[in-house]
């Protein structure tokens, strides 16, 4: 049954892909719909295996108590960025936008790759701002809940800086058949599909998947998590808490408007928000950790 495992979540990656796609010529509401779910099952799990990175930092200081110690901030620090796109949304999506760079670039180029990292990390944030910005500003004016009938220029012009940096990596360095393959398929995701099932597409096709294999293959970093098949069942515990979160702040967010896509969508991306901030914070503090650990002093 284990090797039955991996060939189960590339069947059931295949038929997410393909249901995205074909999602994209439903009317908006159902789109937004399907991507949003995808979003939520399938991408959001990865976030819940932070518990495991958590509990080898904190179990030998605090015992049983390390679960209190790690939630705790966990949930005060998602819940700060939650008033902070009620109080401030233009600010909090900007910083959730330069945060959710730095983070996806880090995790698709790996350390020691910083213009890489912004090559990366920038593309499914500044695709969707230069092939489709009137598609795009209609999203984050739902999520920010603000009129936006366009992008705002900050984002505009950190595209095409994105992009002039994008055209100079490209051309002084050579890159990796494997990197230029995924670059040239996002652009052409991008190019293809609404800005929300585009960026769903990486999001649950490669970034979720890349962390969850990234963890199984540290020994050190969550040592309980060695299969696939374990990071999918430690992920379960925390992931229906944060269902059960989810569900009791949709009132919130859920009164005086019917459209329950525009809702939803509003809900899934201030919570991915939320919650990718104390989520980024943990993966530094365990990579400083584990630095050290593997430090050797001179003799």
């Amino acid at each position: 049954m284990p090797s039955l495992w991996p060939r189960l979540l590339q069947g059931a990656g295949a038929l997410a892909v393909l249901g995205l796609v074909a999602s994209a010529f439903l009317p908006r509401e159902a789109s937004w719909l399907v991507a949003l779910t995808a979003v939520i099952v399938l991408g959001v799990p990865h976030g819940a295996l932070d518990g495991a990175v958590a509990a080898p930092l904190l179990r030998p200081r605090y015992g049983r108590a390390w679960f209190g110690v790690f939630a705790i901030p966990y949930l005060g620090l998602s819940a700060l960025v939650l008033v902070a796109w009620q109080v401030l949304p233009l600010a909090t999506l900007a910083g959730f936008l330069a945060v959710s760079v730095l983070h996806f670039g880090e995790e698709d180029a790996g350390p020691g790759r910083p213009i890489e990292a912004l090559v990366r990390g920038g593309l499914p944030i500044a695709l969707p701002a230069l092939l489709r910005p009137e598609e795009t500003a209609q999203i984050f004016s739902v999520v920010a809940r603000m009129p936006m009938p366009q992008l705002p220029t900050w984002w505009s012009a950190a595209a095409w800086l994105w992009l002039a940096l994008t055209g100079a990596w490209l051309l002084t360095r050579q890159a990796r058949w494997n990197v230029l393959g995924e670059i040239v398929g996002l652009a052409a995701a991008f190019l293809a599909l609404p800005p929300l099932t585009a960026f769903t597409l990486y999001f649950v096709g490669l970034h979720a998947p890349r962390h969850m294999l990234a963890l199984v293959r540290d020994p050190i970093k969550a040592p309980s998590v060695d299969t696939m098949q374990r990071a999918v069942r430690t992920s379960l515990p925390i992931f229906a808490l944060t269902l059960l979160l989810g569900a009791g702040l949709w009132p919130l967010y859920a009164s005086g408007s019917s459209d329950v896509s525009a809702n939803l969508l509003t809900v899934t991306l201030q919570m991915l928000s939320a919650l990718t901030v104390p989520h980024i914070l943990l993966d530094h503090i365990a990579a400083r950790h584990q630095s050290r650990s593997d430090y050797q002093p001179p003799r």
